[in-house]
């Protein structure tokens, strides 16, 4: 063996040992490539599954924003409402307040007139039952008295009682 025949053995060698690298080089790029491939699979679901959510989230937001286009038809209502309840309200005051200038005066004077016919006729009725009964309390305390100064002075003589005939004479007979 020559000289050239080593040389070309060495560079064979060497070359062999370049192919091996460069067949495991590309083993691990071709592993590296496959780990690649499946993130991307994971990320396209991944990006699916939120591109559904999102769909979704889009479907909610559209709900929400009928939903809230109601509301505001509703509170439109509630404002009308409200508006033609502040309107009668205001009638009303105006209302009470010309009733009360009107005709709050006059009944307020008529019941004052009437709280003092019923006092003064309260007044009236109890003055006059008190003077009866105070008539009757001393018509019945002189009754007595003259009976009992009667009967003292019949039991004294030892007569009979003149209260007696008396009564009998007043009785209709």
């Amino acid at each position: 063996m020559s000289g050239g025949a080593v040389a070309g053995l060495i560079a064979s060698g060497a070359f062999a040992v370049l192919a091996l690298f460069g067949c495991f080089v590309l083993l691990k790029l071709g592993k590296i490539f496959d780990e690649a491939a499946a993130r991307v699979r994971q990320t396209g679901a991944a990006i699916d599954e939120g591109t559904a959510r999102v769909r979704q989230a889009g479907a909610t937001v559209d709900e929400v924003n009928v939903a809230l286009a109601h509301v505001n038809k509703e509170l439109d209502r509630v404002d009308a409402i409200t508006a033609n309840v502040q309107s009668i309200t205001t009638n009303v005051s105006s209302l009470t307040s010309l009733f009360a200038a009107t005709l709050g005066g006059p009944m307020v004077r008529v019941a004052a007139l009437s709280y003092g016919v019923r006092q003064a006729a309260t007044k009236r009725t109890r003055s006059e039952v008190e003077s009866r009964v105070k008539s009757q309390m001393k018509a019945d305390k002189a009754g007595k008295a003259d009976k009992a100064a009667r009967r003292t002075g019949a039991d004294d003589a030892g007569l009979p009682s003149v209260a007696g005939a008396t009564e009998g004479r007043r009785g209709g007979h």
